[in-house]
């Protein structure tokens, strides 16, 4: 499934940048099983439907993740909680081995790596991927999740270009 080509007359690549950096998203980490196995930091994590129990999230198809992302049956989405900017920056850096980077991790079903600490974590049989522009939006139905496995009571959030945490009132 494609989607319909966007109009010829669009906003302005730079101005789409800048506004889109005033959205303020929750950091996950996606992981995929796969030789070698994988992972990617996102902020296009969304919950899609509850019934049934969808999830979404995009990868450009350039992407290093991508290959192991488009042939895996399974992914784990992670949450990663505000003392956990490393974690995020360690999966979104390139050229690195980033599992063997980051190290706090285990092999979980049909072999996705699994992070430990986190604040969340979901494993998703992956139903769809839709093709969107240089992206690719992957539909996952979540089989099983955890949370608290970390010390954060709250999540890492990513604004305006950079990782900030949330300030909580009590």
């Amino acid at each position: 499934m494609t989607l319909q080509a966007v109009p010829a007359a669009t906003v302005d690549p730079d101005l789409f940048r800048q506004l889109l950096r005033q959205h303020a998203a929750a950091v996950v980490v996606i992981t995929a099983p796969g030789e070698p196995a994988t992972g990617f930091t996102a902020t296009s994590f969304t919950s899609v439907s509850l019934d049934p129990p969808l999830v979404s999230f995009c990868l450009a198809k350039s992407a290093s993740a991508w290959p192991a992302v488009e042939a895996a049956d399974t992914v784990a989405v992670h949450v990663l909680g505000q003392e956990q900017e490393h974690v995020a920056r360690t999966f979104s850096t390139r050229g690195i081995d980033r599992l063997a980077e980051h190290g706090d991790w285990q092999p979980g079903p049909d072999g996705v790596p699994l992070l430990g600490g986190v604040l969340a974590r979901l494993v998703c049989r992956v139903v769809d991927r839709v093709v969107a522009g240089d992206h690719t939006i992957v539909l996952a139905s979540p089989l099983t999740g955890e949370h608290g496995l970390g010390e954060a009571s709250a999540p890492l959030v990513y604004h305006s270009g950079r990782y900030v945490a949330l300030n909580q009132a009590e």
